[in-house]
């Protein structure tokens, strides 16, 4: 795992974890304007981009490697960390595991309950359908379907056709089979839960199930919106709802 940082050092840091066949480059909007007031720490999960030769094994690896460098650089403590989707899910493995590791957690689309079917398929599928990750045509309609938007197309692309077939394969096991872990319910993290109206409604399921296991945890459901276009597509919106989320005083009911 690379980790990418941004900003002045001595200021509260605030991790920012990408999602699936994204890398840290997804959030350059978010951190162009963090970093004024914050340390921003973009890690580049096993398998994507810059890391593509570290193999994905496991959303709890991960997890640990993110735990590690917490502790290692930052006194086993952050101020905020963020996750979309697989890093959303990374994001609540963390919090599970070390209940005061970071005061504020935003979980954006993090699906919380199994798909066994798409586990049982990735195989037979990706050894079927691999060679087409490098067909610029199909990368497009990924990246549609990913809501990456056009500026930062080239960026997917070039990171997409670099990730191997065993990561891309161990992401989609590990994504589909993840379940809420025992520990989540004891985090300290002041919990915002983000979700979009137009998702599947497995994913909503999700972020309404950790909102009631997560207590005092705030839950969002923004309109209109489908898997991951807030922080990607709508980045001024998703500053905006973090930010007065990191202002807002515990006992207040919205954000």
């Amino acid at each position: 795992m690379l980790i990418k940082e941004f900003g002045d050092c001595r200021l509260p840091v605030i991790i920012l974890l990408h999602g699936g066949g994204l890398s840290w480059w997804s959030w350059q909007k978010q951190i162009e304007e963090l970093q004024k007031k914050y340390y921003i720490v973009t890690p580049i999960i096993d398998g994507h981009g810059e890391d593509c030769k570290t193999e994905f094994t496991s959303i709890e690896k991960a997890a640990g490697k993110i735990i590690d460098y917490i502790k290692d650089k930052h006194y086993g403590r952050v101020y905020a960390i963020c996750g979309l989707s697989i890093g959303a899910q990374i994001v609540v493995e963390v919090l599970a595991r070390e209940r005061n590791i970071s005061e504020y957690a935003v979980v954006e689309s993090a699906l919380l309950y199994p798909l066994k079917i798409s586990v049982a398929l990735a195989v037979p599928a990706y050894n079927l359908f691999f060679g087409l990750i490098k067909k610029r045509w199909y990368a497009k309609l990924q990246a549609k379907a990913l809501m990456v938007p056009e500026l930062l197309f080239e960026n997917y692309y070039n990171d997409s056709i670099r990730m191997s077939k065993e990561s891309l394969i161990n992401m989609t096991k590990s994504n589909g089979s993840y379940t809420v872990p025992e520990g989540m319910s004891n985090t300290a993290a002041r919990t915002l839960i983000l979700v979009g109206e137009k998702e599947l409604p497995i994913m909503k399921k999700s972020a309404m199930y950790l909102n009631t296991i997560v207590e005092g945890s705030k839950l969002k459901i923004i309109e209109k919106s489908r898997h991951g276009e807030i922080s990607l597509s709508n980045p001024e919106k998703y500053l905006e709802i973090l930010q007065q989320f990191l202002r807002r005083n515990p006992d207040e009911s919205d954000i």
